[in-house]
């Protein structure tokens, strides 16, 4: 007779961060609590697998694994409201995909003995966004070679998300995010 599996159950504080993402017409699953040792876990997670745009046009992701739940909501409004509304000002289309090098990763912060928000799934690095005309406009390419209006719209998108994040790290951080959106949960802002 094999044991019964456990029940995932969230708690009324990480059901009411799925009833947000729920809300926010995220496409989503919600994933059960893992702890890897050494620092390292996936607790209050979901799995995304899309977002939606401002006229609720679906917005592909890639590469993305688990993210926490308040991270993810955070992602959500940031994608719809910030991204996707400045590609159609700024860039004359809307957003079709938002590119990233992941969520997870048990890693310390570059240089140092100290654990990554990614380490816990506390935070995105976005690295490019796809538009439904089909051009892709990458943060390694763009920030400082592309055209003025590519230009515009990742300093806009950056802005914006360090009104949705606690801590923002872009191009002009330091080498280690010259080719990303380094995008974290928390309190404390902290926005380069």
């Amino acid at each position: 007779m094999r044991p019964a599996q456990p029940v995932y159950a969230p708690s009324a504080q990480e059901r009411q961060c799925l009833s947000q993402l729920g809300a926010s017409e995220a496409s989503f699953t919600p994933l059960p609590d893992k702890f890897y040792g050494g620092g390292c876990s996936t607790v209050n997670t979901v799995q995304l697998s899309a977002l939606y745009g401002d006229d609720s046009r679906t917005l592909g992701l890639a590469n993305i694994g688990p993210v926490a739940c308040p991270v993810a909501n955070s992602f959500a409004g940031w994608a719809r409201y910030g991204v996707d509304r400045a590609a159609r000002s700024i860039l004359g289309s809307p957003i079709a995909r938002i590119e990233t090098f992941g969520s997870y990763n048990c890693r310390n912060v570059a240089g140092s003995s100290r654990r990554s928000a990614h380490a816990t799934a506390n935070a995105i690095d976005v690295s490019g966004f796809v538009l439904a005309d089909g051009r892709r406009i990458s943060v390694k390419q763009a920030w400082s070679n592309g055209n003025p209006s590519e230009r515009e719209f990742l300093r806009v998108v950056h802005a914006s998300a360090c009104k949705r994040f606690g801590t923002v790290l872009g191009p002009e951080y330091n080498e280690a995010h010259k080719d990303h959106f380094h995008l974290e949960g928390g309190e404390r802002p902290f926005c380069r």
